[in-house]
């Protein structure tokens, strides 16, 4: 038994929820999303609340239960409070700017790399080391934050690169005389 699974996903004040088969809908103050579940679980909109369970008992619909519980509650967290992501830069003359809607970052190379975000992912540059990434959407956040630390993940030796805010890097003791 899934223990996040039995839980039912409440719908917050503010946020209009539809179930329509295998599709949940979420419409909120910061926006609407959506979310289609698996044809192994099946969904009800009882009490306020969306109640997901397994259709059978076979592993495959048993491994989707949570997860899909878990998609639908980061989409209503997602239209009513939204998602953010902080990442830090470090290093000599590494650093970030906005050039319009897109992300400037130098960051060692012999060209500067320009990110373009996609619809729906704004980004903040409040200081030249830092970088804020907001969204509706946990998934393209996620994705949106490892895409630009891919460019210069945090190196061992000195941390130097772009790591999240919240990361500690795991450092390695030097060459020895």
């Amino acid at each position: 038994m899934s223990r996040i699974g039995k839980k039912p996903v409440p719908v917050p004040a503010g946020v209009t929820a539809t179930v329509d088969g295998q599709k949940v809908v979420a419409k909120g103050p910061k926006g609407e999303l959506s979310f289609v579940a698996n044809d192994e679980v099946a969904l009800k909109l009882v009490d306020n609340a969306v109640v997901v369970s397994p259709v059978g008992n076979s592993k495959d619909a048993r491994s989707k239960w949570g997860m899909s519980r878990t998609m639908i509650s980061n989409i209503f967290t997602g239209v009513k409070d939204g998602y953010e992501r902080k990442l830090e830069i470090n290093g000599v003359g590494y650093r970030a700017a906005m050039q319009g809607r897109n992300l400037q970052l130098a960051l060692g190379f012999s060209h500067d790399v320009v990110y373009q975000p996609p619809e729906g992912v704004n980004i903040a540059c409040p200081k030249p080391t830092e970088i804020v990434i907001t969204g509706i959407d946990k998934q393209v956040l996620g994705q949106v934050a490892a895409e630009i630390r891919g460019y210069r993940g945090p190196e061992p030796y000195k941390g130097k690169g772009v790591k999240y805010a919240e990361e500690r890097i795991v450092r390695k003791e030097g060459k020895k005389k």
